[in-house]
Parts: structure tokens; sequence; C-alpha cells
């Protein structure tokens, strides 16, 4: 039996990934897909802490993080979670942005849970990355990935499952009309 793979929905506006075969649900693709990465993400910061962190800080080791965590979350986000094409350094510009926001709230919550709360610096960025993720869930579903064409409904331009039923319906419809008209053409009120 084939698995088609699902449409999107008014509430998902870019197309589905190669990991909807396996999960049915984007937002569970994106979730999953964004835990690896912030585990990724995680070990940037440590490695960064560890080998660069007396030299340029906390605040520096977040930088140098969030560079290397946002390219390979858009490498996998783009192969991954969404299919889209194309336009491949708009789709970088867009995710960064939506990452600046978060990077921006982290920036800020960081410092709070470490010179204020109190936290450990690793135990704070844990923290400020639960945080973070709602925000940049909205954002990439809504900004980073979209496409003019993705119109509701649609993948790759490919009709939906819900389309090529109407299509059939039609046909068996006109199929049964024709099947009921006489040998003169005319319509055939007779369907017993």
């Amino acid at each position: 039996m084939a698995v088609s793979e699902p449409t999107p929905t008014a509430s998902s506006p870019v197309p589905a990934g190669p990991l909807l075969r396996l999960i049915r649900d984007q937002r569970v693709a994106f979730v999953l897909v964004g835990g690896v990465n912030t585990l990724v993400g995680l070990g940037w910061f440590l490695l960064f802490h560890w080998l660069v962190g007396r030299y340029v800080g906390y605040m520096g080791t977040l930088a140098l993080a969030h560079i290397c965590a946002v390219l390979c979350a858009f490498v996998l986000h783009r192969k991954l979670v969404f299919r889209v094409h194309g336009q491949v350094l708009l789709d970088l510009a867009r995710f960064e942005l939506v990452n600046l926001g978060a990077l921006a709230v982290n920036a800020v919550l960081l410092p709070f849970f470490v010179e204020i709360v109190g936290l450990q610096v690793v135990v704070a960025q844990i923290v400020a990355t639960a945080v973070t993720i709602v925000t940049t869930y909205i954002g990439h579903r809504a900004f980073s990935f979209r496409r003019a064409h993705a119109h509701r409904g649609q993948v790759d331009g490919r009709k939906p499952i819900d389309a090529e039923l109407k299509v059939a319906c039609r046909t068996h419809h006109h199929q049964r009309q024709h099947n009921h008209r006489g040998k003169d053409g005319a319509a055939n009120t007779n369907f017993s």
C-alpha cells in the first residue's frame, strides 16, 4: 500500500518535506528536527564555550554557536521538513531573520538567568533555548520557507488527493450519464 504525502493546509503555507513520509504532521516533524538542531546548537555552544569561552565570554560563545546552529538548522529544515526549491539565499536570509529574533530573546534571557537569577551558564542557555523554540516555529512556518505559489491544498504543483477524487467522481458521473442515454442520444429517465 503506497503512502501518499499529506497536503499542506491553511496553517501550513509551505509544501511538505520527505520526513512526512514517516511522520504525517508537519508540526511534529518540525519539532523533531528542531529538537535535533537544539541539541546540535547546544553542542556548538559547549564546544565554543570550552574552546574560546575564556577569550570571548559567554556572549561571544553564543554568537559563534548561533552561526553554526543556524546553518545546520537551515539545511535540516529545508531538506527534511519543507520541500522548497530555488531562492536558497532568500530562504537563508529569512531563516536568519527569524533566528536573529530568537537570538535577541536569547541575548536578553541568558544574562538575566546568569547575572540575576544566578544559574550556571549552561543551565541558563538550556532555559533560554526552551523559551525561543515557540517563536522560531511560528516564524519558520509562516515566513522562512513561504512560497507565493504554495497554494492551499497543493504539493509541488500537484493536485491534492481530494481534488483527484473530485475529478474521478466527475468522470464516473459523466460515464453514468453516457450509459443511460438511449440510441437517439436522449437521456433515459428510467433508471430501474
